[in-house]
């Protein structure tokens, strides 16, 4: 561990994060749809919560990947992203975001974007450090982690092939 004071394991809604921004004309195009990066940004910042909260340490990125934008948003929106950590191993973690734009006129709330963001904590001096395990005491928690590993296990094998 990195600290005497970091616990072996926690439980994933102890380090779970929401964030809500307001989207304006400078977030969008001309047309009023909010670029993809702008979105990206508070997808990694989020998550970025989630990985030091659990971490309980600087924690980097390290890769986004199954990004996606399925509808998008607009100016006036809402932007509600809520992030969970799936997965641990050693100093990785990966974490899920769901992204959520709400119309504050109508009401309505539009399931947006998702997105898993790889994270590892890092001690004092910038080397990878060990991170507590999850505790899984739910189904949903169990399903994650092991939808986690598997996918944990495909971005290893794919940075191995680009080696």
């Amino acid at each position: 561990m990195s600290s005497q004071n970091t616990p072996l394991e926690k439980n994933p809604a102890d380090s779970h994060a929401e964030v809500i921004v307001r989207m304006f004309p400078s977030d969008a195009n001309p047309a009023g749809n909010v670029f993809g990066g702008e979105i990206l940004k508070h997808i990694d910042m989020v998550a970025g919560i989630v990985a030091q909260r659990h971490s309980q340490s600087n924690a980097v990125t390290v890769s986004m990947d199954s990004v996606n934008f399925i509808k998008p948003v607009f100016v006036g929106n809402v932007l509600k992203l809520n992030a969970r950590i799936n997965y641990v191993h050693n100093s990785s973690m990966e974490i899920e975001v769901k992204a959520e734009a709400e119309d504050i006129v109508t009401g309505i709330r539009t399931v947006t974007g998702t997105a898993f963001v790889t994270f590892v904590a890092l001690d004092k001096s910038g080397r990878p450090s060990h991170v507590p395990r999850l505790a899984l005491k739910t189904d949903e928690d169990r399903k994650k982690f092991e939808e986690g590993k598997i996918r944990m296990e495909e971005r290893l094998k794919n940075r191995k092939k680009s080696d």
